[in-house]
Order: C-alpha cells, then structure tokens, then sequence
C-alpha cells in the first residue's frame, strides 16, 4: 500500500523527529500534487513553458521509421502571462503596502513599526506564493518574517482539524551538495544535514528553542544562552490565496500552452518559406532517407539537378499560412484568461475614460481581490496574535483612475469637509504625505498668527474658539 502524499501531527508523535522520519517526510511531499503544482508553477513564472520545452515534431517515413528534419525551425516562444497575470492580481491589493486600524500619536503606524522594515516586502512575497503556489508559509522568526513556499516546506497537518502543527523545509544547493532540512514544531525547531544520498543525520545542537536570550561571559567571550522560550504555537501560517487552495496555474496552464504553442508554430511557419513543398517526378527509386537529403540541399543550396530526358522534374507549391485564423485565436485565447482570471487588460481601457468606464472595468478584480486580501488579513491577523497583538490590516488598491477627473469632485466637495479629510480623499496624495502636510499648514498658520498684532491675535484665538468676534 503507497503511503499518503500528506503528513500528519500523529504520524510525526509516533515517530519522534527521527532523522529517517524527516527524509521520508520530503520524499512524500516531493510526490504530492501541491509540490509538483508548486515546481511548475516556478518554471512559467520564470518564463519557461514547460509543454513547448518538450514539444517536437516527428515525421515517419514509409516504412514507419522516425526521421529527423534538421531544417525545420524549432522556435519555442513563451509567454509572460502566468507573471503577469499574478503579479497584477497581488500588487492590485499589496502594491501600496498594508497599513492597520489602530493608529497611534502623530498618525504613526505603531503596529507596523512593530514588524520589522522589510514587513511590505514579505507580505508582497507572501503574496505571490500564496497565487501561484495555492499557499504561502509565513515563519515568524523573532523579528521579521521569513517567507517559505510549497516548493521548499513539507507541511504536517493534524488529520482530525486540519490546522498546520508542524512543518519541514528542506533545501539544497544541486544534487552536488549536501541537504538541508529544519524540522519546525511547537516546542522548537531542529536541524538536519545529509552529504549526497546518504542518511539525514541530526545536529549536536539538537532541538532549540525560537526565542533566545544570550549573555557573554567576558572571560573567554564565550556566547550562554542564559534564557529560552517559545511561543504559544507554531510560528508559521499557511496562508492560502483562494478558497479553491490550489495554484493558479490550475486550469490556466493549458490556455498558456495552447497560446504558446499556436505562436510559436507561425513564427516557425514564416521562417520556414511559408510552408514550400516539392513534387519531385520520376523519383520513384529513391528511398525517404535519399528525399530528404534532396530536400534539405534544394532548402540550403537552391539549386536542384533534374534529369529531364528521363522525364524527371521538380515543381514547387506554396501554401499561404493562415495568419488572420492564428492571430484571432491568439487574440481570443488571450482575452478569455484575462476574463477568467479576472484581470484587467489595460488595452481595453480607452485613452480619457471616465471613472464610470474604469470602475466598469475594474469590477472583476475587486470581486477577485476580496476573495484574495480575506485570505490575506486573516494569515496576517495570526502573525500579530503571535505576538500579543490586536489589530486589523488595511488594503488600499492600486489602480488606474481619471486623476483629474477624481480631483475635481474632491475639490468640489472641499468646503464642506475638513483639510485632513479632503487630503486623505485626493489619489495623488499618500497617507504618510496627509500628517507632513498638515504640520506645514499649522506651522503656516502659526506663523501668519505670530504677525498679527497682540489685539487680532485675541479676537482670531476667540473667533477660533467658538466665540463671537467683536465688531469693529
């Protein structure tokens, strides 16, 4: 019986962190969908197709036997939509950064202060795993978050709830050095090393506890660890992207090869003479191998030598390639995985559309990234409470408007709102830059006060508190 591709909490309880458990755990993991998934999702992210890279046309001759066309044009073009396509839908939500509810004096993101400086950065990271993987795990690591995709961490689920209660990443550099493995539990995390095919053999150090304090004792200079502790669960979160929790190559990965295969056959096609074909007459003794060296030198050479007195001869016929069918399926092909991932193609925006138009357009991202920055907020919200915090993430989306059309309703709208209000409201100004604008506007206004004279100065502070101005 093939033991499962998912590891469970009560597999790794019977098993103990056993150094052959561990390998056995990523050799699983290796076989399971959600890797494969994950390691071919990483190759049309880089822009390399994996169906065109093996694809190759094979002639048979008469006799059934393979012949090799060494003319032929082997143009394997691939495109960059999967990147595209994810890169929008994550920088769509993430692409101005997470902002959260709670803000302290000074406007100051005191909860994003808390997460470190590169806090964005992963969360963008953690983005894109979670789209083209299905799933990103976030590990908590003291300070900052380190981002671990499907590709490099084996899972451990508990098989009765399901939530993550253990985890392995493993790595290695090429199959010439040796691999890495970290056993992630509750309790602490524990390495593993093996050089070549041999046996993962666990590290002198053992297992070692998340959060340590060490302390120098000025003798030697040696480093004690004087304090440990860990925290109140497993510190990494398996964020998913959707609620389908599978990669978004799932479905899309077969629309991408049809578009790359049918683009790379016309290139082929117009290299290769707009598909030029040779009659070749009274030639009944020559063999397929003999035709086609015939074929290759007229190809190469453009000369041919026919033995007309014994009524031989060579006639050419060209067929017109079929450019305006391929381009129109090209165009549709394209057009429906922009449409079922609902993303949006800025060529179909026109130049100067208003608002209207543009929000029109926009309707199925919001619908995809509701679903997407949910996901999100909630894996986030997990990392906080590691931390003993409470608070909410903020998306603010990034998207294409009429800017002049959108300033003009704020600014008609300015009389009847406060300065910070109509600050916050305008798309060219960002919410770090609304707190530095308004400290210029009061240190301005302080500066016009200190000018007045000491009897306007009373009536403006008077008037600027509610009273009634004197009259003149």
């Amino acid at each position: 019986m093939t033991a499962s591709t998912i590891v469970t909490f009560a597999e790794l309880q019977a098993n103990g962190g056993t150094p052959g458990f561990v390998k056995e755990c990523i050799e699983r993991h290796r076989a399971s969908e959600m890797y494969k998934n994950a390691r071919s999702a990483d190759s049309y992210f880089r822009q390399r197709n994996e169906t065109i890279a093996k694809f190759s046309a094979v002639l048979y001759g008469l006799d059934g036997s393979q012949l090799k066309d060494f003319t032929a044009s082997k143009l394997r073009l691939a495109s960059n939509l999967f990147k595209r396509l994810n890169v929008q839908r994550c920088m769509y939500s993430l692409g101005k950064g997470v902002s959260f509810v709670d803000v302290g004096e000074g406007g100051k993101d005191t909860t994003k202060a808390k997460l470190g400086d590169r806090f964005d950065d992963d969360v963008k990271q953690i983005g894109i795993y979670a789209l083209i993987h299905g799933v990103a795990f976030p590990f908590w690591n003291l300070d900052h978050i380190d981002v671990f995709s499907a590709a490099e961490f084996c899972p451990i689920w508990d098989e009765t709830t399901g939530a993550l209660m253990a985890g392995i990443r493993f790595w290695r550099l090429d199959p010439y050095h040796p691999l890495n493995a970290v056993l992630y539990e509750q309790d602490g995390y524990t390495e593993f090393t093996a050089d070549g095919d041999s046996e993962l053999r666990m590290s002198d150090a053992g297992k070692r506890p998340y959060k340590a304090t060490y302390a120098e004792v000025p003798a030697d200079g040696l480093k004690l660890a004087v304090d440990a502790e860990n925290y109140s669960r497993l510190p990494i979160i398996p964020i998913w992207s959707s609620d389908a929790h599978q990669s978004t190559l799932v479905g899309l990965r077969e629309a991408i090869d049809a578009y790359d295969l049918i683009k790379s056959g016309l290139c082929n096609d117009v290299q290769d003479c707009a598909q030029v074909y040779w009659i070749v007459e009274n030639a009944g003794g020559m063999s397929d191998e003999d035709l086609q060296k015939y074929r290759d030198r007229l190809k190469l050479t453009h000369i041919a030598n026919a033995n007309t007195e014994d009524g031989g001869s060579i006639k050419p016929y060209t067929q017109e390639i079929p450019y305006a069918a391929r381009k129109e399926a090209l165009a549709a092909i394209k057009a429906d995985m922009y449409e079922d991932f609902g993303a949006l193609d800025v060529h179909t925006v026109a130049a100067g559309a208003t608002n209207d138009h543009i929000d029109a357009a926009y309707q199925p991202m919001d619908e995809e990234a509701d679903e997407f920055e949910r996901h999100m907020r909630e894996g986030i919200m997990d990392i906080l409470a590691l931390q003993g915090i409470e608070d909410t993430p903020i998306f603010t989306r990034n998207r294409v408007s009429n800017l002049k059309e959108q300033v003009e309703i704020v600014l008609s709208e300015a009389e009847y709102l406060d300065d910070e209000t109509v600050l916050r409201k305008l798309p060219n100004i960002t919410p770090d830059e609304v707190q530095e604008i308004l400290k210029r506007k009061d240190a301005e206004a302080a500066d016009k006060m200190a000018m007045l004279p000491p009897a306007l100065q009373a009536n403006a502070q008077q008037s600027g508190d509610g009273e009634q101005e004197p009259e003149e």
